[in-house]
């Protein structure tokens, strides 16, 4: 059976939010991503949610979580919400954010681990939370 999970990487000006879905056949799929402003996590938790169901949502243990946390469990008490480690995520969506968005001009020369990308990663932090919940790495 599917399981979809919305995982939120927290931070005190912005959020990385990624909707995942682990398939029967133990894949992910990534439905939607998006950095969005802190304040915004509400009304696009509910944009997800509308976008594909989920019953669980997955926060990294870092900066701003304590507050995310206490207002997602006030507005949705039923919600289960699973706090993770965000140790080295932060490098690993760096090279998720390659693989998404292939290197051009010269930034193909350089070692993408040299390279910092030119937009903020926190959706793929969010994606990376999501893929140790679903698939234990």
């Amino acid at each position: 059976m599917d399981k979809t999970v919305l995982a939120i990487d927290p931070g005190t000006s912005k959020c990385g939010m990624a909707l995942v879905c682990r398939t029967t056949e133990q894949t992910l799929r990534l439905i939607w991503h998006e950095v969005v402003p802190t304040e915004m996590v509400l009304p696009k938790l509910h944009q997800a949610y509308a976008a594909e169901p989920f019953h669980l949502i997955i926060i990294g243990s870092g900066t701003h979580s304590k507050p995310i946390v206490s207002t997602i469990r006030e507005h949705l008490p039923s919600m289960g919400i699973l706090v993770v480690d965000e140790k080295d995520t932060t490098l690993q969506a760096r090279e998720r954010y390659w693989e998404h968005h292939p290197r051009r001009g010269w930034r193909r020369l350089l070692p993408a681990t040299l390279q910092v990308p030119p937009e903020p990663v926190d959706d793929f932090v969010a994606f990376i939370l999501a893929e140790r919940v679903l698939l234990g790495s």
